[in-house]
């Protein structure tokens, strides 16, 4: 657990800490029957905007794998390789055509 915080910090320090209003959300998760309060400030939370640093890394369950992608300058490494967009990693993964940011649940998909 230690180093799991330690690793945190160092991450926190160089990329940047959690912005005020994700810790605002966190917090009205862990305070009980808080349920509503915690639907309106996520609704609030536009996905698509949020930018991916440098160092941050996606993760995906498929087909009983566990697949780790980092954000790099000018795109995404995946198995050594560098790929332009997350929907050429999805495809790497799955060889199927997907929106990445949806594969890797950055985005929702829409509601029809």
């Amino acid at each position: 657990l230690l180093y799991a915080m330690l690793a945190y910090r160092i991450q926190a320090d160089a990329f940047g800490d959690l912005d005020a209003g994700l810790v605002q959300t966190l917090k009205a998760a862990v305070a009980p029957g808080n349920s509503a309060t915690i639907t309106m400030l996520t609704d609030k939370l536009d996905q698509r905007n949020q930018e991916l640093l440098p160092g941050a890394i996606l993760t995906r369950e498929w087909n009983g794998h566990d697949h780790r992608v980092m954000v790099v300058a000018g795109g995404f490494g995946f198995e050594g390789k560098t790929y332009d967009s997350l929907s050429k990693v999805a495809f790497a993964i799955t060889g199927t055509k997907w929106n990445g940011p949806r594969f890797f649940g950055l985005r929702a998909a829409r509601q029809r």
